[in-house]
């Protein structure tokens, strides 16, 4: 498994925290990209940080705030980032296997610490199913390159 990129901002910190624990508890190598605190912070700073490490290929990531949304709007906008908001392990499941997400982000304040652990640990172990979900993320990437001037994102190794 690639090294996973964690990121929040002031709502997602504790949450964060506890997945950054659990995921190294299970012998992961974790980049923590901020916040380290929970002063007020702006999430587009850390949905960035986490965001250009799995642009580069180097990682996949993590980000928590309120609602996962801010973070995925913000993460989804580098190139080869495919971020979902995702509340359920179902959902978590459906991103990996149809889209191939690269990020996952999750709300603090819409889930709970147990749900989300469940969430990541089906997002980690599940595999893109590749077939005719892999002609449609093309696609997206296709729209992608054609927006921003052919720059190609790195596939982290799984």
């Amino acid at each position: 498994m690639a090294v996973i990129a964690v990121g929040a901002d002031h709502a997602g910190f504790l949450l964060k925290e506890h997945i950054k624990a659990w995921l190294r508890d299970r012998g992961l190598q974790v980049l923590d990209c901020g916040t380290h605190s929970t002063d007020s912070v702006d999430y587009p700073d850390y949905a960035a940080a986490v965001a250009a490490v799995v642009s580069e290929g180097e990682a996949y990531g993590v980000l928590v705030c309120g609602t996962g949304i801010g973070m995925a709007i913000t993460a989804n906008k580098l190139p080869g980032v495919r971020a979902a908001v995702c509340g359920d392990v179902e959902a978590a499941r459906l991103s990996r296997e149809h889209n191939d997400t690269n990020v996952l982000a999750l709300g603090a304040r819409v889930t709970g610490e147990d749900t989300a652990i469940s969430i990541v640990q089906t997002w980690l172990q599940t595999d893109f199913l590749g077939g005719r979900h892999a002609r449609r993320v093309e696609k997206v990437t296709e729209i992608e390159r054609s927006r921003a001037g052919g720059r190609e994102a790195h596939a982290p190794a799984r």
